[in-house]
């Protein structure tokens, strides 16, 4: 009787470990920001001592973001792996490595995304990239080649049945020869008009801020298209000066204000909310070497992280979590001083001469808001690469099971920790 006893407060304990009450989930994907980019939005943004909404995120954990077959993450298969759970190969995209769909941590052939709204979950996918942006689109679609299926991978993204997209990328809804709302032609090659498809299926279309706030909060569903591509000018500070271009779009919605109406439109319907959230500018600037576009994105990660803790706030029973999957351009910070009476910029280092300072990588010199003692500093922002890193990736959380994020944190953690949190178990076989 005391061994049977003793079983079943063990297999009540081992139940305790992998099972939860269920929460809503809202994933935040600042692609390409490190720690480093951080640390220079706080200075920029913020001013040193000061706190961003990311650093009000108090749970944090190495991230390990290696794949199948590289130690650097892409874009696509770090989302492909954040979405199933299990490693996928550099040129996966929702795809194994025989360009299939894999199978998720689950068991099941379906990615969170899917299986959420298999289970009646409201569902939402924001980007303030194009739609075809892998950080949201892997969670929905599986193509082969990146480069070629992105016709494909909006074809799945209409049909999976989503509550809720915002993004851009109008170009490739429409036909080729067709004009658009901010495009002069679409891109598809096969015909198919996606925005009449979206409609006829259901989906409530906006083109604007005001006519998202307009919608109902139970609208069925909500298709956004606000850009014909992205919402921001993906180039270098010279090339945007060049042609007198600012590094977002005027007239488009913020990453802040898509999240504040995603969650108006999605909350109350009755069930937990699942939310991917992705900033693709932190990336496509950190790729440009475009420290001011750059700084622009991670103030609008921020200010939709801000948006998010309101909510949690709200609704206790959340779980917010963040990651990148990789380092956009390794963005990083050398400070400086300002000498004595004359105000010029001296270099923290005595043996780097002005000239070869101003010849640092990026060399472009901002100035940090004041720190407590009311003093505000100089510092460049330099860069290591225009390609994806690996190094100084944390995975941060607040609310439901966040406390769970700690230690190293492999990539696949970030699904099972996401999934647990919106289904109540953890995956089968994988558990934090």
């Amino acid at each position: 009787m005391i061994v049977k006893l003793l079983s079943a407060l063990a297999a009540s304990a081992l139940l305790a470990s992998t099972t939860s009450h269920a929460a809503n989930v809202i994933f935040i994907h600042p692609d390409g920001a490190g720690i480093s980019h951080w640390q220079a939005a706080r200075f920029f943004w913020v001013g040193p001592d000061e706190d961003l909404n990311w650093d009000k995120l108090e749970e944090i954990a190495i991230y390990r973001g290696h794949l199948e077959d590289t130690l650097t993450a892409s874009s696509n298969a770090g989302a492909t792996i954040h979405a199933y759970g299990v490693k996928a190969p550099y040129a996966g995209f929702g795809a194994d490595k025989n360009g299939e769909r894999p199978t998720a941590a689950s068991g099941q052939n379906a990615s969170l995304l899917h299986e959420a709204i298999a289970a009646g979950h409201p569902t939402g996918l924001i980007n303030s990239g194009s739609i075809i942006e892998p950080g949201t689109a892997a969670f929905a679609a599986t193509v082969k080649d990146r480069s070629k299926d992105s016709a494909e991978v909006v074809a799945q993204m209409i049909n999976v049945g989503t509550t809720l997209i915002l993004s851009g990328g109008e170009e490739w809804f429409l036909p080729e020869g067709t004009k658009g709302k901010f495009c002069e032609s679409g891109k598809r090659k096969d015909g198919r008009n996606l925005i009449n498809e979206a409609q006829s299926a259901g989906y409530a279309l906006v083109y604007t801020l005001d006519e998202l706030k307009a919608l109902p909060s139970d609208t069925p569903k909500v298709l956004g298209i606000f850009a014909e591509s992205h919402t921001f000018n993906d180039m270098s500070d010279e090339a945007l000066a060049a042609v007198e271009l600012p590094t977002y779009k005027p007239g488009t919605p913020t990453l802040a204000e898509m999240t504040s109406e995603a969650l108006r439109i999605l909350s109350g319907r009755g069930k937990d909310i699942f939310l991917v959230i992705e900033e693709e500018g932190t990336d496509n600037f950190g790729n440009n070497t475009n420290a001011i576009g750059t700084l622009d994105a991670l103030k609008r990660a921020d200010d939709a992280f801000g948006v998010a803790l309101e909510f949690l706030e709200a609704n206790p029973d959340t779980l917010i979590i963040t990651a990148a999957d990789s380092s956009a351009g390794g963005m990083d910070v050398i400070s400086s001083k300002v000498s004595g009476e004359s105000g010029e910029i001296m270099s923290q280092n005595r043996d780097i001469s002005g000239a070869e300072w101003d010849r640092m990588p990026g060399g472009k010199w901002f100035m940090a808001k004041p720190d407590r003692k009311g003093v505000a500093l100089p510092f460049i922002v330099t860069w290591a690469s225009v390609y994806d890193l690996s190094g100084g990736i944390v995975v941060k959380g607040a609310g439901k099971n966040a406390e769970k994020i700690k230690g190293s944190f492999d990539n696949t953690d970030v699904y099972a920790l996401m999934y647990e949190s919106l289904f109540g178990k953890a995956p089968a076989g994988k558990s934090r």
